[in-house]
């Protein structure tokens, strides 16, 4: 399931820290978050799809990978970024 360009787009300028970053962390786990999202509704409808849900497993395991890097690093921008996608802190 491939993500919308416009869409991408979106969700790249609501989370860039400048006009021209598209690589941040914040912009990396807001994409991963849509992802995530979008295969979970997926997954509801097609119970039996495994190959998706170890996609989803992957994808949320990459996203945690890129939290905790921002929590050790910047704690004020993971706070930010956790409430801003409406995330649980699970730290």
């Amino acid at each position: 399931m491939a993500q919308d360009s416009a869409k991408k787009r979106e969700i790249v300028s609501a989370f860039a820290r400048n006009p021209k970053d598209t690589g941040s962390t914040e912009v990396q786990v807001a994409l991963l978050s849509d992802r995530i999202k979008s295969l979970t509704e997926h997954l509801k409808i097609n119970k039996k799809d495994h190959s998706s849900r170890l996609g989803l497993r992957k994808l949320v395991s990459q996203r945690k990978g890129l939290l905790s890097y921002l929590r050790r690093t910047d704690f004020k921008r993971y706070a930010g970024l956790i409430e801003k996608l409406g995330l649980k802190d699970r730290g």
